[in-house]
C-alpha cells in the first residue's frame, strides 16, 4: 500500500455516525464531527443524511441526501421534501438512461459479432 495522503484517514476530519429510522419510510444518518481524541468537535457542524429506496424495474433503487436541521426532529421533517425531489431526479435520470437505450441503432456487421466473414 502506497503512504500518500490519499490512502491515510484524516484524524481532524472525522465523525461520529448515528442512525435513526421510523422503520416505514426511511433513515437518517446524523455524522456528529468529532476530534482526533474522540470528543465531539464544537468547531464543525453536525450534518444529517436521509436515505431511502424506490422500487423499479431493475429491484430497488438507493437514494440519499442531505437534510437541513440542526435537531434530528428538524431533520425528520425536513425527510419528505427532500426524499420527494430526490425521487424526481432519480426518475428524471431513470427516463433518460431509458430513452439513451432505445435510441441506440443496431446495424448488421458493426461491433463484434463474433460471426464469420467471408
Amino acid at each position: 500500500m502506497q503512504d500518500s495522503n490519499e490512502d491515510s484517514m484524516n484524524p481532524n476530519a472525522l465523525f461520529r455516525e448515528e442512525n435513526y429510522t421510523d422503520q416505514k419510510i426511511g433513515a437518517i444518518r446524523k455524522l456528529v464531527p468529532v476530534m482526533a481524541t474522540g470528543t465531539d468537535d464544537p468547531n464543525r457542524r453536525v450534518q444529517y443524511l436521509g436515505s431511502t429506496q424506490i422500487m423499479s424495474q431493475m429491484g430497488p433503487i438507493p437514494l440519499n441526501f442531505e437534510l437541513s436541521g440542526n435537531t434530528i426532529g428538524e431533520a425528520a421533517e425536513d425527510f419528505a421534501t427532500k426524499a420527494k425531489v430526490a425521487v424526481e431526479e432519480a426518475s428524471q435520470e431513470l427516463e433518460r438512461m431509458r430513452r439513451d437505450q432505445t435510441s441506440q441503432i443496431v446495424v448488421p456487421g458493426q461491433g463484434n459479432s463474433g460471426g464469420i466473414i467471408t
